[in-house]
């Protein structure tokens, strides 16, 4: 149901005089819409508004500038706005410290959210001390010469180990074979051919076959000392 004509004029009246403002038609309309206020109602409000000398009004061209009646304000001389500028600068100051408290507040929240709770610290403590249980079990084997690797598995991992070295150096030799009957006429530098061919020697990646022999032996000269 649609408000009637003199509802219409309070609502526009009291929006007016809230804004206090140069305000047309059509700004109006658009800050009512929840009234449902159609504009052609509002325009006609507001025209009464201005005729009845409720509200001011200039024209400029076609268009209408309304504006509340300045008479109808209190208006502060300098003492009460002097009083009112040192009441804004407390109340700013009062704001800003407020901030700074906020502030001080939510670092502490951020560091106390930053730190292991009690759960958590007690979690930790018992999985380092299962580690470092494991670590002294194992130290006092040593000690005891409990031997950890039976001859058996030793034996097996250095046949392998031994089978891969082997497998390793075949083909290496393979390769310096094929490489060489393939460069041995080329015109081509050799080092450029190979980059060409996306080709890398062990060297290139930081291995070497002598220095993995070399541990093998290292491990049965070890065993036989033991």
């Amino acid at each position: 149901m649609a408000p009637k004509s003199d509802s219409a004029e309070a609502i526009v009246l009291n929006f007016v005089n809230e804004q206090n403002r140069p305000l047309n038609s059509q700004n109006v309309a658009d800050s009512l819409q929840k009234f449902n206020l159609k504009k052609a109602g509002i325009q006609k409000a507001l025209d009464n508004l201005a005729d009845n000398g409720k509200i001011s009004f200039k024209e400029y061209g076609k268009q209408k500038i309304y504006l509340a009646r300045q008479d109808q304000f209190d208006i502060p001389n300098s003492e009460e706005l002097n009083q009112m500028k040192e009441e804004n600068a407390q109340v700013q100051q009062q704001l800003d410290e407020q901030k700074r408290a906020i502030s001080e507040v939510e670092g502490e929240i951020k560091n106390l959210q930053s730190n292991l709770t009690l759960e958590q610290i007690r979690h930790k403590e018992a999985k380092l001390q299962k580690e470092v249980k494991e670590m002294e079990d194992k130290l006092v084997k040593l000690r005891e010469g409990v031997t950890l690797v039976r001859p058996e598995e030793r034996k097996g991992i250095a046949e392998m180990y031994s089978e891969k070295l082997s497998q390793w150096r075949k083909r290496k030799r393979m390769f310096k074979d094929v490489w060489d009957a393939i460069t041995e006429n080329l015109p081509k530098d050799l080092k450029e051919f190979k980059e060409e061919l996306g080709l890398e020697y062990d060297e290139d990646v930081g291995v070497s076959l002598q220095s993995f022999s070399g541990l093998l032996q290292h491990g049965k000269k070890r065993t036989r000392d033991q």
